[in-house]
């Protein structure tokens, strides 16, 4: 059993669309699959992956560091310990040698594409899903729920409220509780009745999450705080640079989070701390 190939190919997914930070003009991913020698079913085992968007293409990244690293390691030094399937940590291990301490932020996106695909074709290999193969590697009960929200609320030429709020109800039409939007791409005020709009359309078929994708100084982050604990919002997210630690400090002073939020309601990175599973069905 052995990985055959590495193939990586970088596509434009451009849009008109923006954030309070990046607008999506000239955005690219790259889209991996890792093959490999397995047949099942009688069809070669082909994992697949993709980097979230937001982030670019990492073709030059793959393909000159760790795909080679894949494809010229020992076979059975990526195998379990069984040698009847992938070990996804091993892998791991190989693409990362001679790999530098610190440069995460450098590889991360490349690497966790491939591992992405890696993780997608031990599961196949192993003839299960994915969740239920990790549970089961953990020892804990697999849980075929997990938590999604609906990310959107862009901004984007022409948009005016109706059509965010139409946005917003096709979400709930497809059965969302949870929605999230954009703020920080226009001023206070304007974003003050953007959040009016939604929450007026969920009402109580929803909540609402907003995400300011890391735009805020901490003086804008603390009027926009002011502003947004008077909401019964889900999430205030990313609210300046993530490795601005005294920002979020000191933000955790004005927004504490509505009427005792089961869940902390500030997050300096894409996701909820608290909730490790959880995913969003969207774009982030």
């Amino acid at each position: 059993m052995r990985i055959i190939d590495v193939v990586e190919i970088t596509k434009p997914i451009a849009s008109p669309i923006r954030n309070a930070y990046i607008d999506f003009s000239k955005m690219t991913t790259s889209l991996v699959a890792v093959v490999t020698d397995v047949v099942v079913d009688g069809r070669r085992v082909v994992g697949y992956g993709f980097n979230s968007n937001g982030r670019y293409g990492q073709g030059g990244l793959i393909r000159e560091r760790f795909q080679q690293r894949i494809l010229q390691a020992d076979a059975d030094s990526l195998l379990n310990d069984k040698g009847d399937n992938l070990d996804p940590h091993r892998v791991w291990n190989a693409m990362m040698v001679n790999e530098k301490p610190g440069g995460h932020g450098e590889r991360s996106v490349a690497v966790g594409t491939l591992d992405m695909a890696i993780w997608d074709a031990t599961a196949k290999i192993a003839g299960k899903p994915l969740f239920r193969m990790l549970a089961e590697m953990k020892g804990v009960e697999a849980n075929p729920e997990v938590f999604v929200y609906a990310a959107g609320g862009y901004y984007y030429p022409g948009k005016d409220l109706a059509a965010l709020r139409q946005e917003m109800r096709s979400y709930l039409n497809r059965g969302y509780t949870v929605v999230k939007m954009k703020i920080g791409g226009a001023s206070l005020d304007e974003d003050r009745r953007r959040i009016d709009a939604v929450l007026d359309e969920i009402g109580d078929q929803a909540q609402l999450a907003v995400d300011a994708n890391g735009r805020f100084n901490l003086e804008t982050a603390i009027a926009y705080a002011k502003m947004l604990r008077e909401y019964p919002l889900f999430w205030y997210e990313e609210v300046g640079d993530p490795l601005d630690y005294s920002l979020q400090a000191a933000l955790s002073e004005f927004y504490p989070g509505p009427d005792g939020n089961r869940r902390k309601s500030v997050f300096p990175s894409g996701c909820p701390q608290s909730a490790a599973p959880w995913r969003h069905a969207s774009r982030s």
